[in-house]
């Protein structure tokens, strides 16, 4: 393999003001991330800690192998609505009894555990993953059930909560519910559909009415235990498969338990020898510049991510502003599409439709580094075609069948987003770096059209056009899609699963890479009509 090198100058002052700038960005995120792993504040905490009972981190890091790697999914859930930060559930991928597992763990310190529109986002992107993945899917229930004022956007998205499971099962991938509390009503249904289950005595609560429900529902008088007590449901009803003394013999038996599922990894081992990046991680901190108008040789960013800094370019002096290749990451082959000067002409659609269909004849999966504003446009280019080739590549991400990985380490505007395989195209995982932009355009170009529109229109009337009131709208709007396109609000949506420091990039690429590989890793040679 041909060896990268590197230009960028450490000690440059641009490099200074870039690395300055990141770290400033990272702080931002760290303050966001602190309120998640506050839960609902210190009063709740105690509460919930005099209760003699651990919180959700706990739980799962006493559930985890010894030491191994937690990569937690969408931390910044719910991040500028009225919810908190982390939508009250953590999710995650990590180690239990050898296995890569997906955990899903109820936070009882954010509202009593209760699931808000954010939450159910966030879980089904976890269940998203542990189906594509094929990795076993541990829920950690201790939930009040749906919150009540906002039922009307959860009820009917809801039910793909237990349609998933369900689904899981009938996949073979399996799935665990630890009840350590509360599960009622609709929650009543993780358990219900949940291959496996451990509840705790005296302490998880199962039913789908409690006492007061059932007393206005059918005048009947019960109490918590014999109405869905862990007890009853371990001798009476036969929903407990598992009755634990307390909740650190919860966690041990939910080990045991995928310790005796027999669970294999079905696609290929990487390789054995998977030497460090030749140039330090810590120089990506400097490589994105504040603004991204400025080009950035993603070389720079590869040469730090893939093994041993080696990277075989695939069609080097064609379509220059799309650099592709192939490398191994954590001793995974990988192909890597990554954008150069930020928009994709014709030659780069077409050099990544062909590079993605020969990925696929050859099972590696694909890693996009967004950094693009989108297809060019102008009469040259649409008559040259570029809404054809556009289409192609955007055919082949669509119909691609091997793992796809994104990380939007800059621009990511209209259609290039879509090229290069953004939310939509169902990549298996996608992260962003704090530097990173995402809009239907960038903030200016917008404002810009709209103020072309309108002026047109008024011409069209014979109005005047006001200047001032056109330079004022051109202003709240480029500021408000300026917000809108910040990885803070994207990661908030559950857009992305999560805004990673550069210098983890290689990490968490390789810990996705090999939670893909817990499921077949093929190719197809399927795709859709490609115009020529």
């Amino acid at each position: 393999m041909s060896v990268l090198g590197t230009a960028l100058d450490t000690s440059s002052p641009a490099f200074a003001e870039a690395r300055e700038a990141m770290l400033g960005k990272l702080a931002e995120i760290d303050a966001e991330h602190a309120k998640a792993l506050a839960g609902g504040g210190d009063k709740y905490v105690e509460r919930h800690r005099a209760r003699g009972k651990l919180l959700p981190r706990e739980r799962i890091e006493l559930l985890l192998d010894e030491g191994s790697p937690f990569l937690e999914l969408s931390p910044l859930a719910a991040w500028g609505s009225d919810f908190h930060v982390g939508a009250g559930v953590v999710t995650g991928v990590g180690v239990v009894s050898g296995a890569e597992c997906v955990v899903v763990a109820n936070d009882p310190t954010v509202r009593g555990g209760a699931s808000n529109p954010w939450t159910l986002r966030k879980s089904l992107r976890a269940a998203e993953i542990a189906e594509r993945n094929r990795m076993p899917m541990i829920s950690l229930v201790e939930s009040g059930g749906a919150d009540l004022p906002t039922q009307k956007e959860i009820f009917v998205p809801g039910g793909r909560t237990f349609r998933d499971l369900t689904r899981l099962s009938a996949a073979g991938v399996p799935t665990i519910a630890l009840v350590f509390g509360n599960s009622t009503a609709g929650g009543a249904y993780v358990p219900g559909m949940s291959d496996h289950v451990v509840m705790v005595r005296d302490r998880s609560k199962v039913f789908l009415g409690g006492p007061p429900l059932v007393k206005a529902a059918t005048g009947e008088d019960s109490d918590d235990e014999s109405l869905g007590g862990a007890r009853m449901h371990a001798e009476v009803s036969g929903l407990a498969d598992h009755l634990a003394e307390d909740e650190h013999d919860a966690l041990r038996l939910g080990r045991r338990i995928v310790a005796r599922l027999n669970h294999r990894k079905q696609g290929p081992d990487p390789r054995p020898s998977a030497p460090e990046p030749l140039h330090p991680a810590e120089d990506l901190l400097g490589v994105m510049p504040p603004d991204l108008k400025v080009p950035v040789d993603p070389r720079e960013v590869v040469a730090r991510i893939v093994d041993g800094s080696e990277f075989d370019e695939f069609k080097p002096a064609y379509g220059s502003g799309l650099v592709t290749g192939w490398a191994t990451l954590h001793g995974y082959p990988v192909g890597v599409l990554a954008n150069a000067d930020g928009v994709l002409f014709s030659a780069e659609a077409q050099k990544a439709t062909q590079f993605i269909q020969l990925a696929n004849r050859a099972d590696t999966p694909l890693v996009f580094l967004h950094n693009t504003t989108g297809y060019m446009v102008g009469r040259e280019y649409e008559q040259g075609g570029i809404i054809k080739h556009g289409s192609m590549m955007i055919n082949a991400v669509s119909n691609s069948t091997v793992p796809h990985f994104s990380v939007i380490v800059g621009a990511s505007y209209g259609a290039g987003h879509y090229g290069m395989c953004g939310r939509a195209y169902d990549p298996r995982f996608l992260f962003a770096w704090p530097s990173a932009r995402s809009a239907v355009m960038g903030p200016r170009q917008l404002a810009e059209v709209l103020s072309i529109v309108a002026r047109q229109s008024a011409a069209a009337r014979g109005r005047p056009y006001d200047e001032e009131q056109d330079a004022a709208v051109r202003e709240m709007v480029e500021n408000q899609i300026e917000a809108e396109s910040l990885p803070l609000f994207l990661s908030g949506r559950v857009y992305d699963d999560g805004v990673i420091d550069p210098r983890d990039t290689r990490t968490v690429l390789g810990l996705c890479l090999s939670h893909a590989h817990n499921a077949p890793v093929r190719g197809t040679d399927r795709f859709g009509v490609f115009r020529m």
